[in-house]
């Protein structure tokens, strides 16, 4: 009778606590897997989504709500800034390219964003269908909104105004001004893929009855320059040099903000980091309370058998075999409640990602395999074998005559 089968005999003797004992250990794998994989997934995304922007420029405001609501279409913006400042920050020396972007409404919660072909050409956006808009109140759809919403080439939809939940929940519908979809991109992993994409002058357009405008593909012209506003500008440096000067020069300068993304993106991370933390915490924590238990376990264990295993030696078993015994039983423990745990952990975040989809934040998924989760299987193994250890030595150290002449 080998090490496997003698161990697994025992623990389905005690299937109450064996079970225990295991869940104890999942729920704390599963928490750090879960964390592990969330946290990975959203900062991978949020860097993708903010690489090759130096610097965002909105209205006067909070910074971070700036780089959220600009970038990865997460917040309100802070307001619009004037479309003539912009023309000439884009003339600026220290500038290289500006794509600008203007928010005002939506379509089905999902932002209908009005910009120029770089910002396509900026996240290596591809078409699957159709072309890229050339005219007022032409769209381009993410490929996460033309699968979500049924929208296809040709079809036309009305936008509602504000950022808010969309069609059919309360939102003022522009009744005046359909959109017409002529292109939908393939899937790029990055924010392009939840918004719909079209020219500035659109958004001009469907509020052109404000100016008294009728002829919408001429709103550019037809539209006061100082009545044209942009929501944001994001901007790539000419050189080095104009990080140190050139957001000094914005907020001094103009009635806009500058905002960087890469600080305003870490000290979105040491924020969010201290939640994480805390969990991460409270996980090593329940990692620790189940180590224990086996430990408990495998005492009490020992205590229960210390009569089959003096039988055990009579037999010919050596007490390095019945050390290894009781190591084994631990490492069993930890081994399928750490392969348990990834699995929930996994499971988690795949309904974490349902969730964001859902609200149309940045998905995440289950369907990855992390290089760290090995580290976690360690954990696991670690924490059942030094569990293990006293119990293991006592049985080593068993004394054969004494315990069997007690029975």
């Amino acid at each position: 009778m080998n090490l496997a089968t003698v161990s697994l005999a025992y623990l389905r003797a005690r299937a109450l606590s064996t079970t225990l004992n295991v869940l104890l250990l999942a729920l704390g794998i599963a928490t750090i897997t879960l964390l592990l994989l969330a946290t990975s997934q959203l900062e991978e995304r949020m860097q993708r989504d903010a690489r090759g922007i130096d610097l965002v420029v909105g209205a006067k405001g909070s910074p971070m709500q700036i780089i959220l609501s600009s970038i990865y279409q997460l917040d309100v913006p802070t307001g619009n800034v004037s479309w003539k400042q912009a023309q000439e920050l884009a003339r600026h020396r220290m500038v290289k390219k500006v794509i600008p972007l203007a928010l005002a409404d939506n379509y089905r919660g999902y932002r209908i964003v009005g910009t120029n072909h770089d910002y396509v050409a900026h996240y290596n956006a591809r078409l699957a269908q159709g072309r890229l808009w050339q005219a007022p109140l032409e769209a381009v759809l993410g490929a996460e909104i033309a699968a979500r919403t049924g929208l296809a080439m040709g079809a036309t939809f009305m936008g509602a105004h504000g950022m808010g939940a969309g069609e059919g929940e309360g939102d003022v519908m522009h009744e005046t001004h359909s959109y017409h979809v002529v292109g939908v991109l393939a899937p790029t992993g990055s924010v392009v893929d939840r918004i719909v994409l079209t020219g500035v002058a659109s958004v001009w357009a469907v509020h052109a009855d404000q100016y008294d405008i009728k002829d919408v593909a001429r709103v550019a012209e037809l539209m006061p320059d100082d009545e044209k506003e942009l929501t944001a500008l994001l901007v790539q440096y000419a050189s080095p040099l104009a990080a140190a000067m050139l957001p000094r020069y914005i907020n001094q300068n103009s009635a806009m903000q500058a905002a960087s993304p890469a600080y305003e993106t870490a000290r979105l991370f040491s924020i969010i980091g201290v939640g994480v933390d805390v969990l991460r915490g409270f996980a090593l924590v329940l990692v620790i309370a189940a180590g224990l238990s086996v430990f408990i376990a495998l005492y009490n264990a020992l205590l229960e058998r210390r009569y089959d295993l003096a039988v055990m030696r009579t037999l010919g078993a050596s007490p390095g075999k019945l050390m290894a015994l009781m190591l084994f039983e631990g490492a069993l423990l930890a081994g399928i409640g750490a392969t348990l745990g990834i699995t929930l952990g996994h499971v988690l975040t795949e309904l974490l990602g349902f969730a964001f989809k859902a609200a149309k934040q940045v998905a995440v998924t289950g369907w990855v395999w992390m290089n760290a989760e090995l580290w976690l299987v360690v954990l696991a193994l670690g924490v059942g074998v030094v569990a293990a250890l006293l119990p293991a030595w006592r049985a080593y150290r068993t004394d054969i005559a004494g315990t069997l002449a007690r029975g």
